[in-house]
């Protein structure tokens, strides 16, 4: 088994392209439900649900089924031809939805779908400036990558003209605060308004924004605060993309997290959840932003664009999610998850901040050095989490585990978790 393991990692350094940090040190060989099992057989409890992906758990039979029987049956077409699943999609994802938003573009990854999204805003606006949070992750391609602020900007070269950033909005670490010490968070979005002002040169298209910050870090949005922003945005005619890559499908505890606030985007994104796991994306917006993008000569054109293997997967997903009432479930197991993790702030100094909602929680540790000793402790328990690593902040783990997880296992994770802290913390 050793020289079986050596050779892997000797092939894998050989011939492996790195595409960003270090791989987890372990051969996974299957997954099922809410874990994976590596080489040697040893079970790890998913906390990430893949590349927080897999809301129904890994291997859900009802998409198994589905992928099965579409690859035997219809999995791909020439991009011009359309079949019933990519209709029945449409038609299911846009009745989830609020009006005005009716018209979908099926696609297969999140940053294609941001791009898609992107392009839409400007060809319907006929500008180009783009606005994201400072903290963003809209994906690798080039214009998702161009409103993408987190990691990655490094040694490429100049990106798409006209991306501006806004401050996102963290309640921990902001500066901007009242006389009682409490976040203002409208006084930081005005300024950060003013500056956008200040470098736009007229042609302000879009905001991109994810409801809740994953990879940033865990950034919840306050309350209010998408209503405000999305008046700015009008103010400058300027339209509003939502990014729910992570947040969509029920991981907030409901449907989609911008229901909280009540504020309906110009445009929807859609992705990692919408496929379980497979590669699914969407997007959606109104009847008029699709016919001005149109008769403005929008093209998209993609290898698996209306692709009626991705359009079954997601409604297999859909249909899941509504049969089982993961939302409700997603809600209910997110108060014990917050409970938890509330506690642990309470009684280990180490933990800084707990945020989010649903099943998509952070746990913000005072140091990376201690964020990366929790983890491999973890991972020796039998857990894998997932902790963003970013300048000025301390480890911040994100727990977004399937919406099918057994209550048994949520708390069977975090008990991990604790260990892990309280070890780090006595080896430390």
């Amino acid at each position: 088994m050793a020289n079986r393991e050596e050779q892997f990692w000797d092939l894998a350094g050989r011939h492996l392209i790195r595409y960003g940090g270090t791989f987890t040190p372990r051969i996974i060989e299957r997954a099922a439900g809410s874990y994976v099992w590596d080489s040697e057989g040893r079970r790890i409890l998913d906390f990430t649900s893949g590349q927080m992906s897999a809301v129904l758990g890994h291997s859900h039979p009802d998409v198994v089924r589905a992928v099965s029987e579409s690859v035997g049956n219809l999995a791909h077409l020439y991009s011009g031809m359309l079949s019933r699943p990519v209709v029945e999609f449409g038609a299911r994802l846009a009745a989830s939805l609020p009006d005005p938003l009716e018209r979908v573009l099926l696609l297969t990854t999140g940053a294609e779908s941001n791009e898609a999204a992107i392009k839409m805003a400007k060809l319907a606006t006929g500008r180009y400036e783009v606005v994201a949070f400072d903290r963003s992750w809209h994906g690798m391609t080039s214009g998702a990558a161009a409103a993408t602020f987190s990691a990655g900007r490094r040694g490429y070269g100049p990106t798409i003209p006209g991306s501006l950033t806004l401050p996102t909005p963290n309640a921990y670490r902001s500066p901007f605060r009242n006389a009682d010490g409490t976040y203002d968070w409208e006084a930081e979005l005005a300024y950060g308004f003013g500056l956008i002002d200040q470098q736009s040169s007229g042609a302000l298209a879009a905001c991109i924004l994810e409801p809740i910050l994953s990879s940033g870090g865990i950034i919840e949005l306050p309350l209010g605060y998408l209503a405000r922003l999305k008046q700015y945005c009008a103010e400058r005619g300027m339209l509003l993309i939502l990014d729910e890559a992570q947040t969509g499908l029920g991981r907030t505890g409901t449907m989609y997290a911008f229901e909280r606030d009540g504020v309906t985007p110009d445009i929807i994104t859609l992705s990692k959840t919408l496929g379980a796991g497979l590669p699914v994306a969407a997007v959606v917006t109104s009847a008029a932003i699709e016919e001005a993008c149109h008769e403005n000569g929008f093209l998209f054109y993609t290898t698996h664009v209306s692709d009626p293997l991705a359009a079954t997967v997601a409604l297999t997903v859909m249909n899941v999610i509504e049969r089982d009432g993961l939302v409700q479930r997603s809600a209910e197991l997110g108060k014990l998850l917050r409970e938890r993790l509330l506690d642990l702030r309470e009684r280990y100094e180490e933990v800084a901040d707990v945020r989010g909602r649903g099943l998509l929680q952070g746990v913000e540790l005072v140091s990376d050095e201690l964020g990366a000793r929790v983890t491999q402790a973890c991972l020796e328990g039998g857990l894998h989490m997932n902790i963003v690593q970013l300048p000025g902040m301390g480890g911040i783990f994100r727990i977004a585990p399937p919406l099918t997880i057994a209550e048994s296992d949520l708390q069977a994770g975090l008990d991990i978790l604790e260990i892990a802290i309280r070890t780090s913390r006595e080896n430390g």
